[in-house]
């Protein structure tokens, strides 16, 4: 695994905390920061000890969205080369991964900030967090996937709405509209968002793994065609080590042990 100079990645009771760390720019995003996210994303995806990812930042909030002076001269006038090259990769990394990934979002998530929470499959939002599209403020639309995710989660007009009025959204509405999963206090948010990581992580991993995969294809298929996904995707659970410890396991009145396999 690389050195990295704008995150932090650990990994205890088989979590992988990945923890954006420029606080002095609210993590706002450049180069550097974009590749090692993915780069720490593609390694925790490798790693069997790895059951489940928490994405947060570090100091007063958790992503500032792209950093605008990092922009003048790392992207210039190539906006869509550097979405593609840059960004597309590691939003997609964060989905594709068969693991779990939540995001524990503390203070703001801007912008792309916003794409990196929505990109994860669960979010605990601390209370004082916001949501916030705040690309029509200066011009642009929402990228990194922003308007994907919002018109899947919310809707075409709720989506529209929160797009270009670009206001901010307070956990408790992210939590009412379906934005977020849970909100803590801000004082336990780590902790919260650890206990829930480790019990994520706990689950049996290769159920995990399918049942992620079956629910994210479902929103593109028909009816038929996602049962017909559910009985391919059951036959490689049936087949499993997991399934058969499962089924001991609750015979003999023991906690089950999983391995993914």
């Amino acid at each position: 695994m690389n050195t990295y100079t704008t995150i932090l990645y650990q990994v205890e009771q088989s979590v992988a905390t990945i923890t954006l760390n420029r606080p002095e720019k609210r993590n706002a995003l450049d180069n550097r920061m974009l590749e090692e996210l993915h780069d720490s994303i593609l390694h925790a995806w490798k790693d069997r000890d790895v059951k489940a990812v928490l994405l947060t930042g570090s100091g007063k909030g958790f992503c500032a969205g792209q950093d605008l002076e990092a922009f003048e001269t790392e992207v210039g006038e190539e906006v869509r080369g550097h979405l593609r090259q840059r960004y597309k990769p590691l939003i997609m990394a964060l989905v594709e991964i068969p693991k779990p990934v939540i995001a524990a979002v503390n203070g703001a998530a801007a912008g792309a900030g916003a794409s990196l929470a929505l990109a994860c499959d669960l979010r605990i939002l601390a209370d004082d967090a916001i949501l916030i599209q705040v690309f029509s403020k200066i011009g642009l639309i929402p990228d990194s996937g922003s308007t994907w995710f919002l018109n899947r989660q919310l809707g075409y007009s709720r989506a529209l709405q929160l797009a270009i009025e670009a206001e901010p959204i307070p956990a408790s509405r992210c939590l009412e509209l379906g934005l977020a999963n849970r909100v803590a206090p801000a004082a336990s948010l780590m902790r919260e968002a650890h206990l829930w990581a480790e019990r994520v992580a706990a689950l049996p991993p290769l159920a995990v793994e399918l049942t992620k995969q079956a629910i994210r294809q479902a929103g593109h298929l028909e009816l038929t065609e996602a049962i017909d996904l559910e009985a391919e995707l059951q036959q490689k659970a049936a087949d499993s080590n997991d399934f058969r410890e499962g089924v001991t396991a609750f015979r003999e009145k023991r906690v089950p042990v999983f391995t993914g396999r």
